[in-house]
């Protein structure tokens, strides 16, 4: 190969290069007052579109019970949270910006935690609404007054049980 000709793939670097598809999940603070939490929203897309961006699809912040609680360092004190807004962005943008993203998001005061990933054809092609999901989830709740009897439990049983479970292995004793 003479010195002129390069291979394809370094040939292409400085031409036109193909935006990817991600999608920005996050978790905006729950202190945040309810009428902000849209203008935090649009801040994070007005960001992706800066930096060339092309948004496709979303899912706006609504407010949620955390599974867990969350533990932030804010204002000098670790801080506990139960809740939070949960909202979503789909778009595509050529890889090199997503530093430059990545790191605008995390400069911003008011985002809880956030997960950004690169989305699979698949993924792409079948985003997932988280709050439309979890508004079909039947919750029950069982009141159980003080001097009602609860069954006893032979503690080494579930052990065992468990120990059985963990393992992959289901055999008549396990069930």
């Amino acid at each position: 190969m003479s010195e002129s000709n390069m291979p394809v793939a370094e040939a292409m670097m400085g031409e036109e290069r193909e935006a990817q598809a991600y999608e920005l999940a996050f978790h905006i603070l729950p202190t945040v007052a309810e009428g902000e939490v849209k203008a935090v929203f649009e801040s994070i897309k007005n960001t992706i579109t800066k930096l060339g961006g092309t948004l496709r699809e979303e899912e706006a912040p609504a407010r949620f019970e955390l599974a867990y609680e969350l533990v932030q360092f804010l204002e000098g004190r670790n801080r506990k949270f139960t809740s939070a807004y949960f909202g979503w962005v789909r778009f595509s943008i050529e890889a090199d910006k997503i530093a430059e993203l990545v790191d605008t998001v995390e400069r911003t005061k008011e985002i809880l935690r956030h997960l950004l990933i690169r989305l699979s054809k698949a993924e792409e092609a079948n985003p997932f609404y988280f709050h439309p999901a979890i508004a079909h989830r039947v919750v029950e709740t069982i009141y159980v007054e003080a001097d009602e009897v609860v069954e006893e439990v032979d503690v080494e049983e579930v052990a065992a049980v468990e120990a059985v479970v963990e393992d992959g292995v289901e055999t008549e004793e396990a069930v």
